[in-house]
């Protein structure tokens, strides 16, 4: 039976298929694909559908043993809103003893450590846009070469910044975005540009986070500049006094407490939640045990598992904040004629996952087991360690835009269909949750956590050697998506409000 199907709780009325199974296969009533579930009872209509122990939807009609469960069968309800708030959660202990402590990092003089190097050119408005971009392709890797320990010169572009209210969500999301990465770790120069009449003006960004212009922070405004080509020149010299300075950062001996971890997943698939996810989990446990922090964020998809973080909880106000958090997003998609259980996506539906019951449940164990120690806005400076929480929509480019402006200087990536992502100034590692996709999409993963299924590896062992590439890519290894070029357009903040 192990060889067929996976039952990953006592409790559950489902099992995992491991292979496509055909009509007849451990009494299979009809073909049930590769990662999808089927029924190990019957099941009567309006009975809940059991999965990791908790329930991810509910049984449209009677249900027979060996029956294909999925979308065609499968309700999804509104979540259980009896929240428990427990302070005596117990976390599991992970042995960390023979795991490395420390890592090759650039300390900066706010006490925070960087995994890059990078001169990051910003912008207060989509205008600005294309003169940014103009000052980033000058400094091609010719160019550059002569600066070895400069990663790389990249312009951060946006679509919003006028047309919008001057407070609010959007706008203060938009300037914790922008302060974010100017102050993120990874980052050690910085080159704003602006227009001149946009909503969000870059002197206002200055007071509000009290920034001071230096050698290392420097902006430009078109307007005052008198045009595009003065102002793309003048950005190119300003650039070019940055690069020595920032030449002169070496990399040094520097704990695993200063590495804040983005945990992050995309194009998920069944196996997400069994294999690849747990695995970051235990690893983010592990870094956590070293006095490092792990960041989960896609609020959306933590929803109808949020009853899981909220008993986590160190104390009942960081509960009730992530509580908040939830009412905010029904609010949010309710005014905008969506539901929460829009998602998952048809890729997800593909590969096995049916309600975002489902896919919630898979999500947060990419958290591991640790307290939760903190929720935080989109964006919002990330001051506690440990686990925490940030809120942000399940859009992968946007969510990873505002785990990066929270402080994030790594991230990793789990995906079970395949994904292309890549991120800057933070480098990502991607994680396949099954080996084949692994084996077709090699060029762009780090990881295969298939091999949990394929090769009877244990979650124990994957997530070492997930912590373990990840003290080395903190160190200055290059990721797949680095190699590859991408990090330059995977830049989207997080647009809320209306635009007018």
């Amino acid at each position: 039976m192990k060889n067929f199907v996976l039952k990953l709780s006592n409790d559950d009325n489902v099992a995992v298929a491991r292979k496509n199974l055909q009509k007849g296969d451990l009494g299979a009533l009809s073909q049930i694909p590769f990662g999808h579930k089927m029924s190990i009872r019957i099941i009567l209509e309006g009975e809940p559908i059991i999965k990791y122990g908790q329930i991810i939807g509910y049984a449209k009609h009677n249900i027979n043993l060996g029956e294909h469960l999925h979308t065609h069968n499968v309700d999804y309800r509104e979540v259980n809103k009896n929240y428990e708030f427990s302070e005596n959660y117990v976390p599991k202990n992970v042995n960390s003893d023979n795991t490395k402590s420390n890592f090759m990092g650039f300390k900066r003089s706010s006490g925070l450590v960087g995994t890059r190097n990078t001169i990051a050119i910003l912008t207060s408005v989509n205008c600005s846009a294309t003169a940014a971009r103009m000052i980033a392709e000058h400094f091609s890797d010719d160019k550059i070469k002569a600066y070895p320990n400069v990663d790389n010169v990249t312009a951060f572009v946006h679509a919003t910044g006028c047309g919008m209210a001057d407070n609010g969500d959007g706008f203060e999301a938009l300037q914790r975005v922008l302060w974010g990465y100017a102050k993120n770790p990874n980052v050690a120069g910085v080159l704003l540009v602006g227009l001149g009449c946009e909503i969000n003006q870059i002197d206002w960004l200055l007071e509000s986070y009290q920034i001071k212009q230096g050698p290392q922070f420097q902006v430009l405004n078109i307007q005052n500049l008198c045009g595009l080509r003065k102002t793309v020149e003048k950005g190119i010299e300003k650039i070019y006094q940055m690069l020595p300075i920032v030449n002169k950062m070496n990399r040094s001996i520097c704990s695993v407490s200063n590495l804040t971890l983005g945990l992050q997943c995309g194009g998920s698939d069944a196996w997400s939640g069994i294999t690849a996810n747990p695995a970051l989990g235990y690893a983010c446990d592990l870094l956590i045990s070293k006095g490092g922090t792990g960041v989960l964020a896609e609020t959306p998809e933590i929803y109808g598992a949020e009853h899981l973080l909220i008993k986590r909880a160190a104390n009942k106000n960081i509960g009730k904040k992530l509580v908040e958090r939830i009412e905010w997003w029904e609010r949010y998609t309710k005014r905008n004629l969506g539901t929460m259980d829009n998602n998952p996506s048809p890729g997800n539906k593909i590969g096995g996952i049916t309600t975002i019951l489902e896919k919630s449940l898979g999500a947060i164990s990419k958290a591991g087991t640790s307290k939760l120690n903190g929720v935080y806005k989109y964006g919002e400076i990330i001051k506690d360690k440990g686990f925490v929480f940030m809120d942000s929509p399940g859009y992968d480019p946007a969510s990873v835009t505002g785990q990066i402006a929270s402080g994030c200087n790594i991230i990793a990536f789990t995906t079970g269909r395949g994904s292309a992502f890549g991120s800057k100034p933070s480098p990502c590692i991607k994680i396949a949750s099954n080996s084949k996709m692994f084996d077709k999409m090699h060029e762009d993963m780090d990881i295969n956590a298939g091999v949990i299924l394929t090769e009877n590896q244990s979650i124990k062992e994957v997530g070492e050697n997930i912590y373990n590439l990840l003290l080395n890519i903190a160190s200055g290894d290059k990721t797949k998506s680095e190699i590859e070029g991408l990090g330059d357009f995977e830049f989207v903040p997080w647009q809320i409000g209306a635009v007018m």
